[in-house]
């Protein structure tokens, strides 16, 4: 990109910034990522986003193509791949120039992303100051075509992209928080009411229920909220 190139990235990335933060829910945070990263990204024709729980299973949280998501599952089969190694790692960039070429840190995931028709890839870790979100990663049908240009293109998509969607996901769990303390109370009114019980012995039935299920404590709730019912109780 020339500078008057890049003058056009920044706008249009200021622009799918604010987009990002008004988007209704995580998925759909996660969905205008990846779109934006194959439309702003130079050489970029298919992106994604995992995630890898446990140090070894991948997740693919989003992605263009089908094509990603066998990626994701090859670099959980084999254990390695630039975008496995950024969310496991913690490192920011990992390219693969030239799929053709022989790729020594990645030896068993490069041919079989060869065969998939991927030609260089780039794998970016989607990180805020206080979470590990995953990693962004950008294929090209092409060999040679992510450049360095290309890696600070993708970098700085990925630093918009994290803050928006750690955001996102803090909305969603204090949504989900409220939702939980709101059904805990109505169960905890019904069953004080039901049994003529204090509030300490009401909550500690709908703990009993929960244990002796394995069902979450507000998932009990909800359902005592919606239906009435605990269950278990005699």
């Amino acid at each position: 990109m020339d500078e008057r190139s890049w003058g056009a990235f920044a706008t249009d990335l200021a622009e799918m910034a604010r987009t990002l933060v008004v988007q209704e829910t995580v998925q759909d945070t996660l969905d205008l990522i990846v779109d934006n990263a194959v439309r702003l990204v130079d050489g970029c024709d298919y992106a994604g986003v995992l995630t890898v729980e446990g140090g070894r299973k991948v997740r693919s949280l989003a992605s263009t193509d089908k094509l990603v998501r066998e990626s994701d599952a090859a670099q959980q089969r084999y254990g390695e791949g630039p975008c496995f190694d950024a969310a496991l790692r913690f490192n920011e960039i990992y390219r693969i120039v030239d799929m053709t070429t022989r790729v020594d840190r990645w030896p068993r995931f490069a041919p079989h992303a060869r065969k998939l028709g991927m030609g260089s890839m780039m794998g970016i870790l989607l990180y805020t100051e206080d979470d590990n979100l995953g990693a962004l990663n950008m294929y090209s049908t092409e060999q040679r075509k992510f450049t360095e240009r290309s890696e600070r293109a993708g970098w700085l998509l990925a630093s918009h992209a994290a803050v928006a969607l750690s955001s996102a996901r803090s909305h969603a769990q204090l949504a989900t928080a409220l939702e939980s303390r709101s059904d805990i109370g109505e169960a905890l009114g019904i069953v004080m009411e039901r049994y003529k019980v204090s509030e300490n012995e009401a909550f500690a039935v709908l703990r009993k229920s929960s244990q002796d299920h394995n069902v979450k404590l507000r998932d009990v709730a909800r359902q005592v909220a919606t239906t009435g019912e605990i269950p278990g109780a005699r």
